[in-house]
């Protein structure tokens, strides 16, 4: 595609892959680019949609877009920065930011966020913990909602008990509560999330205006060294490989095991069926994470396909087995933290300054473990658990033939929400008249249309922006969570005509390692890593951290400073660097590659391209 004078496509030059309108023209219309879209600059999503989206799963953008939307606008009153706009075209998730521009309406946001920030700042540990328990409540109560089904005869029990409601009705009621429980989902994982980005961002100004020649990855080592749930996970996979170990059963544990059979082979021992207890204290609910970053129903948690802990216990065990520390370095990160925060602090001049600088950092370290640790209760733990109840909606359809002789229940996923209460409708109506549904024969040729689209766009590339640029991106989320700058987007533009043999990104994590780069387009092909590849991916998540021990480095399309992978990436001493827009489609698959870390700079070392790409798997 070619590009504006001014910068990237516009939205309206953007076309529909051939084939595949109908597949576009069934996302809700609110997510349809439309002319004036032309006037706005957007970005695509890759860092939480970096595949191509199947339909039910637009609510996942969807309610994270409302919910985000009302906590900057309206319950936390961001000065400048709104919500998100959202579009979705082929498949890809592009958004925008709604910025606050008038000088009268940014003074009047200010007074509002200061108290509404100050009293949960003032309150944290206290409210946090509220959050947990509101959580926990939340993911409860989607546990015991009550599988959908539809007997032939009502029982008598039904009137004889006074409630004389047929059970049709409770599959209208069980759907909607679904929905309306992950739509409330978000609004919790939002109270929050910008106030923990904020408070940093506060240090962060503080520390760019006091310390003119710091680097963003100084300052975001002033907060490394963290405990956060999401970590925990791969905690307790290590737990697990040193259990293995201790009681002998270590050598069930290899590349490529069909993990059934090891399952049943350490049931039969004394020391695996221990193993197995402790298997199942990990699993609950620690292994409620998904392979993914909680956006995509193909994403399974780890308690619904343990491919991800039991690739990772073979190299656990034999480093455990070496001698060698298999630990996070958090007492040296945190060791190195406090360093750096005494050493810039004692480069105030007055204590005014210093008073500010001790403040703003305590605040950091107070709200900061939230960023990484709302992502195991929300983007995983209950996200997984919403995911598995649509399931079940799909056996009841699958079952009355809404799929066709061919269809599976995983097909519930190619309808929209609001197309999946339509099909509910239906077998509830035809249940009730004894009639047969209309959805056996509607609903199998949309799925293989939808099907067909899914496996065809994900063939195709897309622009990483859209629309002129902007002569400045003042939202600091967009900033620092997805690494959109002006300075970025201009590295973006080049088509590397200058250097083609460099890349620019943030630098996330200090190190220079040169190695085999490993392009990952989708979770499906985490399996091809080897050990000491250089992982380069759209993104990653905490959830990959498993895998961070075969790993030199890792590069990214998206993401900034604070992103998740740059996060990641610093509490596990991994070099890399995030945000280089185009890495992996100018990087090939085998290429050897030089990351800087500290610079933020990849450089591709020869020209070597393997004689065949690796097929992308069909979602």
């Amino acid at each position: 595609m070619t590009k504006t004078q001014k910068g990237f496509p516009l939205p309206s030059s953007l076309t529909v892959v051939p084939g595949t309108e109908a597949a576009q023209a069934a996302y809700p219309y609110y997510t349809q680019f439309v002319p004036e879209d032309d006037g706005k600059f957007w970005f695509y999503n890759s860092m939480h949609f970096p595949e191509p989206m199947h339909h039910f799963d637009m609510i996942t953008a969807e309610a994270a877009y409302v919910a985000m939307g009302a906590f900057n606008t309206r319950v936390h009153v961001l000065p400048t920065a709104k919500g998100v706009d959202h579009r979705i075209i082929n498949g890809r998730v592009y958004i925008g930011g709604v910025v606050v521009t008038d000088p009268d309406e940014i003074a009047e946001r200010v007074a509002e966020f200061q108290q509404r920030a100050f009293w949960y700042y003032e309150n944290w540990e206290t409210l946090y913990d509220q959050w947990k328990d509101k959580m926990k409540a939340l993911i409860a109560e989607a546990q015991a909602l009550p599988t959908p089904s539809l007997p032939d005869y009502e029982p008598m029990a039904t009137f004889k008990e006074g409630n004389a409601v047929a059970a049709s009705h409770s599959l209208l009621d069980i759907y909607q509560k679904q929905i309306e429980g992950y739509h409330r989902m978000w609004h919790h994982h939002f109270e929050f999330l910008l106030l923990g980005y904020g408070a940093y961002m506060t240090f962060f100004d503080f520390c760019k205006k006091a310390f003119p020649e710091i680097s963003d990855q100084a300052i975001s080592r002033m907060v490394a060294g963290m405990e956060a749930e999401i970590f925990r996970p791969d905690e307790e996979v290590k737990r697990l490989a040193r259990k293995a170990v201790e009681l002998g059963v270590d050598h069930h544990f290899t590349d490529s095991v069909n993990i059934d059979q090891v399952l049943a082979d350490l049931d039969k021992v004394s020391g695996g069926k221990e193993w197995l207890s402790e298997l199942e204290v990990s699993r609950n609910p620690w292994f409620n994470v998904s392979s993914g970053d909680g956006f995509y129903h193909y994403h399974r948690s780890w308690n619904d396909d343990l491919s991800m802990p039991f690739a990772a216990l073979p190299g656990y065990i034999e480093k455990i087995k070496a001698g060698q520390n298999i630990e996070r370095p958090t007492d040296q990160l945190i060791e190195e933290r406090e360093a750096l925060v005494r050493d810039y602090r004692e480069l105030l001049d007055t204590d005014e300054d210093k008073a500010t600088y001790d403040q703003l950092i305590g605040l950091a370290h107070r709200v900061f473990p939230y960023v990484e640790g709302h992502k195991f209760y929300c983007e995983h733990w209950y996200t997984n658990l919403f995911f598995n109840k649509i399931r079940e909606f799909g056996r009841l359809l699958l079952a009355h033939g809404f799929f066709g002789p061919d269809g599976v229940e995983e097909d519930v996923f190619h309808l929209t929400r609001y197309e999946l209460e339509a099909a509910i409708q239906d077998l509830m109506l035809a249940w009730g008249v004894g009639a047969e549904p209309r959805g056996p024969q509607h609903w199998p040729p949309i799925i293989a249309t939808r099907k067909a689209a899914i496996a065809e766009w994900t063939k195709h590339p897309t622009p990483p922006a859209l629309g002129n640029v902007p002569d400045a991106i003042d939202d600091p989320a967009i900033n620092m969570l997805w690494g959109i700058t002006r300075e970025n987007l201009d590295s973006w533009l080049d088509d590397g005509s200058e250097n083609s043999n460099e890349l620019k990104g943030f630098a996330a994590c200090s190190g220079v390692v040169e190695g085999t780069a490993r392009v990952v387009k989708s979770v499906s092909e985490i399996g091809r890593l080897e050990q000491g590849d250089i992982l380069v991916c759209q993104v990653t998540n905490p959830t990959w951290s498993p895998i961070f021990q075969k790993i030199s480095a890792a590069v990214s399309d998206i993401g900034g400073s604070m992103s998740h992978m740059a996060i990641v990436a610093r509490e596990y001493g991994l070099p890399a660097v995030v945000g280089t827009g185009t890495a992996t489609l100018r990087i090939k698959d085998g290429q050897r590659i030089r990351v800087d870390g500290g610079r933020g700079i990849v450089t591709i070392l020869d020209d070597v391209t393997p004689a065949t790409e690796p097929a992308l798997e069909d979602a």
